[in-house]
């Protein structure tokens, strides 16, 4: 889990966040044991801005991975933050209930079942 805070903490560095200054980092494993991190990048209209967690999905997906098995969230400000509810569904389209979400404190963690974060989530099955 370590290698995973470490890889997020070092995603911050590459924020692009002119406005809020609030930089997010995420590293995303997959199944093989792959890390994707991603960071929050920032537009003046604020709706087009990428959140950190959607940036590492879509790097994994693009290089063909589906599956995954634990992320890794952080901020600047070791505040715990937890991916919004944005990012939440992008998550469960491909994670399930117990899909481990960990967020970094800075002194510790805390560790989240996405089914927790997210419930009753809207799924490829409710829409069939």
């Amino acid at each position: 889990m370590d290698e995973l805070i470490e890889a997020a903490r070092e995603a911050l560095d590459e924020a692009y966040v002119p406005y809020s200054d609030y930089r997010v980092g995420a590293a995303l494993r997959t199944d093989d044991g792959s890390v994707y991190t991603g960071c929050n990048i920032e537009n003046a209209n604020y709706s087009n801005s990428l959140h950190a967690e959607e940036v590492a999905v879509g790097s994994a997906v693009r290089d063909g991975h589906t599956s995954f098995d634990r992320l890794v969230v952080t901020s600047a400000r070791r505040d715990g933050v937890t991916p919004c509810g944005m990012c939440r569904q992008t998550l469960a389209e491909f994670c399930g209930e117990s899909f481990p979400v960990v967020c970094d404190e800075g002194d510790g963690t805390t560790e989240y079942e996405l089914g927790d974060l997210l419930p009753n989530t809207i799924t490829q099955d409710m829409l069939d």
